[in-house]
């Protein structure tokens, strides 16, 4: 069962199509500004973007901080959400379950390709901007947000370890899309329903009033991998987002898992 989702995701274009669109903008931002030589202010525009004229090997962090705020949580919500909604709309789920294929085996599989599909697109975008910020802009060894320099190969790690960052906080996305996706035949609405929270949890973190819940919403700590680029590493936030995005992978595949065993299933 998971070769065969596994290969449905890799032989299917929309995959492909998404993970172009994805490290598109970054290579179209990249370009402009290298012919141009006009990045943002530091302190303004997507993060890092203002350090890329100097050095290529922060391209990928940046083009990491492009797609993060809107493109990436889409991409993610609307493949999420396809995985057992898409199923039942194509009528084809209680075929999958007849043949038979206990409900969990298929939970699983459906999650697996979930996660490939995540780590392949963000470690793409990276390599792919990587390689773009090194003939565009050339690399040398790294000064960090702090001002200190670091080397080549611990900017390396650094960004190997952004690239998990990122792909755990789309992790949390990710499960809440498919909950939503065990709870109804339509992905559509099950890829809305994630975005929905995605968006609520956006603007409750920019409101000064709902200060409180701030640092439990799924989005907060999503731009923290910023601080793997100081020196020394700030690892506050950046252990608070692995672990927030943690609670919400465990809660919400539970009950995803709970929702989709006991489900009437008649598509």
């Amino acid at each position: 069962m998971l070769r065969v989702e596994l290969g449905k995701l890799l032989r299917r274009p929309r995959t492909w199509i998404t993970v172009a669109l994805l490290a598109g903008l970054p290579i179209v931002v990249a370009v402009f500004v290298h012919v141009t030589g006009i990045g943002p202010r530091p302190g303004e525009g997507p993060a890092l973007l203002s350090e890329v004229l100097d050095n290529g090997l922060l391209l990928p962090a940046a083009a990491l901080a492009l797609i993060l705020p809107v493109f990436l949580p889409v991409a993610v919500a609307v493949v999420s959400g396809d995985a057992i909604a898409g199923e039942a709309a194509a009528g084809t789920l209680r075929y999958l379950l007849i043949r038979p294929v206990p409900r969990t085996t298929l939970l699983v599989a459906k999650l697996a390709t979930i996660i490939v599909f995540i780590f392949l697109a963000v470690a793409l975008v990276a390599l792919i901007s990587l390689a773009v910020g090194w003939w565009l802009f050339g690399v040398k060894p790294l000064t960090s947000v702090s001002g200190s320099s670091i080397s080549t190969a611990d900017t390396v790690w650094r960004t190997i370890l952004t690239i998990t960052y990122v792909a755990t906080s789309m992790l949390g996305l990710a499960a809440i899309a498919l909950f939503a996706s065990t709870r109804t035949d339509s992905p559509l609405a099950a890829a809305l329903g994630a975005l929905a929270a995605f968006i609520t949890s956006q603007i409750l973190d920019l409101i000064e009033a709902t200060q409180a819940i701030q640092p439990y919403l799924p989005t907060h700590y999503w731009l923290s991998f910023i601080d793997l680029y100081r020196d020394p590493v700030l690892w506050h936030d950046i252990a608070r987002g692995f672990a927030l995005q943690g609670v919400y992978i465990v809660v919400f595949l539970l009950g995803s898992w709970a929702s989709f065993t006991t489900k009437d299933i008649t598509s």
